[in-house]
């Protein structure tokens, strides 16, 4: 193997310190907060093509070397797992050669990881030439990429080399904020227990501990490194902030973009947070001319899942209405904050530009309803409801839509419910510290509704 991957196939020498020479396992150690994503226990166990996603810094290239610290410990022999780093690989003739030349035991599985692969120059036509060469038919190949886009585009050109498991495609996301809570140890075995299966009994404490720690999630986000650094310096470094920062510029350039078009860019999307917008309108506080250029920029930053277009429904359809405004949002807190300090003029400390986002209270609540949007989008398709008046959430299931208005506030006013107050399905996540009902209507603690946003039908219903 090319010696350049020694550092991260630690095993391939001594197995059992792998845990403890892996450099991305010896950092993940030393943190207060170490996670272990549920995606472990469901990676294949069959020979295929399969692919990771997910954001920059979200923790890809961690969960494979959590992978390989578990299969080492399941008894795979070594040899049999491999991990390369697409940055270190120019093209797909040296992916080819590369794969062509490792060591394999035609005894048992092969594990080959191929970490950011999108990296490598036309990597598809590699994977695409070692499938039909026979090459990869004792190997689990587990791809890795940032590019959403290209990836998808990528997966289409596999028909029929991509295995016969079940599931080929995992998404990785930030963690949600149920899984920060567990992860911190919030609550207590009892108390979780209670809140999966009598959610309106939620005792006083419990609710209290939930705030705290949406407060607390509206800083980190799901990003790991923001959460340790809280936990062990009490805020977050501005290394941390400036990496995630640096990462998406850097992905940016090298896509051929300019970084001040992106400035220009992420400043209208604060500007403008979670409000209706058309490329047009957006242009208004620009240099660019051109309402595509905008777009292509925007569709960039969907593509490395740093940003997420919110359509209007068509209800009729329960599907996109491709003439009405959209809505533009971060996926996750932490980014919002990122991307924020960087536009921010002045030396102004990172860590207090956040702190005056939550203080702001317009800001807080789009931050918010973004944070609410960002979590039901993983589990159902979700849009907002553009009438006369105006509903934040509407996810689709089971042929049918579920309105979700989000005001985080204490103090409900009739005259700002009146599009919600026309669904009788409706629901409403507010500020309020305890359930409760108006326009017959639920009205569910916020935090609360998120811990159990995996369920929005039976959960939504149960609050009836």
């Amino acid at each position: 193997m090319d010696e350049r991957f020694a550092p991260h196939n630690s095993h391939l020498e001594d197995a059992d310190s792998f845990e403890f020479l892996d450099p991305n396992l010896r950092r993940l150690r030393g943190q207060p907060l170490v996670y272990h994503s549920p995606l472990l226990k469901s990676f294949p166990d069959i020979p295929g093509i399969y692919t990771v996603t997910g954001g920059r810094q979200v923790g890809k290239t961690t969960l494979l070397k959590q992978w390989m610290a578990q299969l080492l410990t399941d008894g795979a022999p070594p040899y049999s797992i491999f991990y390369l780093s697409g940055e270190l690989i120019d093209d797909h003739h040296t992916l080819v050669r590369m794969i062509t030349d490792l060591p394999k035991n035609s005894q048992s599985l092969t594990y080959l990881l191929v970490d950011e692969v999108t990296y490598i120059r036309q990597w598809d036509k590699g994977v695409k030439y070692l499938a039909d060469a026979g090459l990869l038919d004792n190997i689990i190949l587990l791809l890795t990429g940032s590019d959403m886009v290209i990836i998808n585009e990528a997966r289409m050109r596999f028909p029929g080399r991509r295995g016969q498991a079940e599931t080929v495609d995992f998404h990785l996301y930030p963690l949600s904020f149920a899984e920060t809570i567990q992860l911190k140890g919030i609550l207590n075995d009892d108390q979780q227990q209670m809140l999966k299966t009598h959610p309106l009994q939620t005792s006083a404490e419990v609710m209290q501990l939930l705030f705290k720690g949406f407060e607390a999630y509206l800083m980190h986000g799901g990003f790991l490194t923001a959460m340790n650094d809280l936990a062990a310096h009490g805020s977050i470094l501005p290394a941390t902030i400036h990496t995630y920062s640096d990462w998406i510029r850097g992905d940016v350039l090298k896509r051929g973009r300019q970084e001040h078009y992106l400035h220009e860019v992420i400043s209208a999307i604060i500007r403008r947070y979670c409000s209706q917008i058309t490329w047009n309108n957006l242009l208004a506080d620009m240099s660019i001319d051109h309402p595509k250029t905008v777009a292509d920029y925007v569709q960039l930053l969907v593509s490395m899942d740093a940003a997420f277009i919110q359509s209007a429904l068509q209800e009729d359809r329960l599907g996109a209405a491709p003439k009405k405004a959209k809505k533009l949002m971060f996926t996750d807190p932490f980014i919002f904050h990122a991307l924020h300090a960087w536009v921010t003029t002045g030396r102004t400390n990172k860590n207090d530009i956040i702190q005056n986002t939550l203080d702001d209270p317009v800001l807080a609540s789009r931050l918010v309803e973004s944070c609410a949007v960002s979590h039901c989008r993983r589990f159902h398709p979700t849009y907002y409801i553009k009438a006369r008046g105006e509903v934040d959430i509407a996810c689709v299931e089971e042929n049918r839509f579920w309105p979700i208005e989000v005001k985080w506030t204490t103090q409900l006013r009739p005259a700002e419910l009146k599009q919600i107050s026309k669904y009788p399905h409706g629901r409403i996540w507010s500020k309020n510290l305890t359930c409760g009902e108006i326009f017959g209507l639920p009205v569910i603690p916020l935090p609360l509704a998120l811990y159990h946003i995996d369920g929005i039908n039976d959960f939504s219903g149960s609050m009836v």
